[in-house]
């Protein structure tokens, strides 16, 4: 998994201001343009912290109809995606806790149901194992970020995945930039020793 540089710099101008000014004025063009803009990064983030694309794709609506309903109150003190990802994330960990619940009652098998999903390869010809191999790491890298606490999901995720700043980061999370700093090193860490172990099972 490649890794973003820690002196990546924040992003400039926000470039949703003027279809924010006319989302607040009841401009639904306008609402409908920044969906689109900003639906395939929001689901991604979903994704990567759920694990579930049916799931993130649920998360992803109810946090746009929730962000058209209070965009009037969006005040503009942080970008327009921080904002949405704030309320992606939220939903997100919302979502997570009510999967852990349904696990637990029904003591569903996550390992069944990811064997369960498993294609075997059609051929051995090298550009298909190729493929395999590629898939087979990438599988790897999403199921030790599926692995990682939460937290530590969250902001590695949010850093190294979809490049956001410490300090966007810290504004989303409601935490000081020095412990968003600090998760993110962990995380980074964490991941490390889970895909060296998966990746010589390979």
């Amino acid at each position: 998994m490649s890794k973003l540089s820690d002196d990546m710099p924040a992003r400039g101008m926000d470039e949703d201001k003027d279809l924010v000014l006319r989302s607040k004025q009841g401009d639904p063009d306008a609402f409908e343009q920044l969906v689109i803009r900003h639906q395939k990064k929001m689901l991604n983030i979903a994704y990567r912290i759920i694990g579930s694309y049916e799931d993130a794709c649920d998360v992803v609506q109810d946090a746009f109809v929730s962000a058209y309903k209070d965009i009037r109150h969006f005040e503009g003190r942080s970008q327009f995606s921080t904002w949405l990802c704030t309320i992606v994330i939220n939903l997100s960990r919302n979502r997570l806790k009510q999967i852990k619940a349904t696990w637990s009652r029904n003591e569903i098998s996550i390992h069944a149901e990811e064997g369960a999903v498993s294609i075997d390869p059609p051929s051995g010809a090298p550009s298909v194992l190729e493929m395999i191999e590629k898939r087979d790491i990438q599988r790897s890298v999403q199921e030790c970020i599926k692995g990682l606490e939460d937290d530590f999901r969250i902001v590695v995720v949010l850093r190294d995945i979809q490049g956001f700043a410490y300090n966007e980061i810290s504004t989303m999370l409601k935490m000081a930039e020095g412990t968003v700093k600090s998760r993110i090193f962990r995380a980074r860490e964490m991941l490390r020793n889970c895909l060296k172990g998966k990746l010589e099972e390979l």
